[in-house]
């Protein structure tokens, strides 16, 4: 038992600058989760970020039953709540802003408030026994969310309680979970209110729309990495950095006059070639890159509409001129600019190209119904090799579960109703 709690304190202070470096709140929630699963060797674990006056269940993480599936492969995202209240543990948790510890989750003390749920137990053929519950307190005191992990296991393997050290080390882990989420947090919040300064010129470009769409771009970039051998740290940090990017795909387009980006009909070809020109008014917000966020950003802003084989847009153009589509810097066979091709078009943009289209093919507009999903599907695989890299297509068919579950949490707002 010892053996398995040694070096606590250099491991979780190498954990506190870790979670540090990563900009995105849903990457670093499953960070946090995973970390804490790991400084106390437990086989499973939950998170939950308080959503009004719920605790919305965001990731959840099973050894035992992630073992079951096939390689490459992640446990479902799951889209419920819980109320903050002294019925289930995690509500507890929340409720009183208290670390809980129980070691049977199936002999709770008659005289605790809280009860258990076995459902998710019977339903997957598992046990939950010993519980370490810790809210996710800022320093002002507010509520952010809940860290649950469960079955703590020993040198062998076998499910024991957790302990009072166990305490102490997810409970200092909590507190710099929580000041990394708040800095997560904060920074998905203004580059929200980015987006919402495009959403006035484009009712399309909403916060549902552009969380889908990053949020399919970091699955899909994921599973390619996870097929091309990635190693671990450099796909988290690649995935972190490319669902920052993929919230600004559009966001040139806050330089595109709403005439033209509410307009029902089809566009003219003067009015095409102008809705072409955000591509490189989003690439112009990042002219002066300070991280690698900016420097993505940039990329994805500028290509996420160059195709495969050639026939996209903008291509090889000057982005500061005051007509950067009429303004080729290397002329192609027809005379206009040259067009980006095959690998030259970058990762980023080749990924998000693939989910924003998805996204629009499954959303309604005021210009059309929203597509079956058989339909879209099929759609997408007809332009793999021609609109989109086949690899990439590829990655976002391996994990269709996954990108449904990213589309259901983030409804439209006239879906909710």
């Amino acid at each position: 038992m010892a053996s398995k709690r040694r070096d606590y304190r250099d491991v979780v202070f190498q954990i506190d600058s870790e979670l540090s470096k990563i900009q995105d709140a849903d990457i670093l929630l499953e960070r946090i989760l995973t970390e804490a699963r790991k400084v106390v060797n437990a086989e499973a674990g939950t998170i939950y970020v308080k959503e009004g006056e719920l605790l919305a269940f965001k990731y959840t993480q099973n050894i035992t039953l992630e073992k079951r599936l096939p390689p490459g492969q992640k446990l479902p995202l799951s889209n419920f709540a819980i109320p903050i209240d002294d019925t289930r543990i995690a509500g507890y948790a929340a409720k009183n802003k208290i670390l809980v510890r129980i070691d049977d989750a199936y002999a709770i003390p008659a005289d605790r408030p809280y009860g258990f749920n076995p459902s998710f137990d019977k339903q997957n053929d598992w046990r939950t026994t010993s519980v370490l519950t810790v809210p996710l307190v800022s320093s002002a005191g507010s509520l952010l969310g809940v860290i649950q992990v469960l079955n703590a296991l020993d040198r062998e393997d076998r499910v024991v309680p957790f302990t009072a050290q166990d305490e102490k080390i997810v409970a200092h882990f909590a507190v710099t979970a929580t000041n990394a989420l708040m800095r997560a947090f904060y920074t998905r919040a203004m580059i929200l209110r980015m987006n919402q300064m495009a959403e006035l010129r484009d009712p399309k470009e909403t916060g549902a729309h552009v969380n889908r769409v990053a949020g399919y771009a970091a699955e899909i970039y994921d599973r390619w990495a996870f097929n091309r051998s990635v190693p671990e740290r450099e796909k988290e940090k690649t995935r972190d950095t490319l669902k920052m990017a993929a919230l600004l795909h559009d966001v040139g387009k806050v330089a595109i006059s709403d005439l033209i980006l509410k307009k029902p009909a089809r566009f003219t070809p003067e009015e095409y070639k102008i809705m072409q020109a955000h591509t490189c008014f989003g690439a112009r917000l990042f002219r002066d890159p300070q991280s690698d966020i900016d420097r993505l950003s940039a990329e994805v802003a500028m290509t996420h509409h160059e195709n495969w084989d050639g026939t996209g847009y903008p291509g090889v153009v000057d982005v500061f001129a005051d007509n950067p589509i009429d303004s080729p810097l290397e002329l192609g066979p027809d005379g206009r600019a040259r067009r980006l091709a095959g690998v030259e078009i970058p990762l980023g943009g080749r990924i998000v190209a693939v989910a924003d289209v998805y996204d629009a093919l499954v959303s309604r507009r005021v210009y059309k119904e929203a597509w079956d999903s058989s339909s879209v599907y099929d759609e997408i695989k007809k332009m793999s090799g021609t609109k989109f890299d086949p690899e990439v297509v590829k990655a976002f068919f391996e994990i269709i579960p996954r990108i449904e579950e990213i589309r259901s949490r983030y409804p439209d707002a006239e879906a909710e109703h």
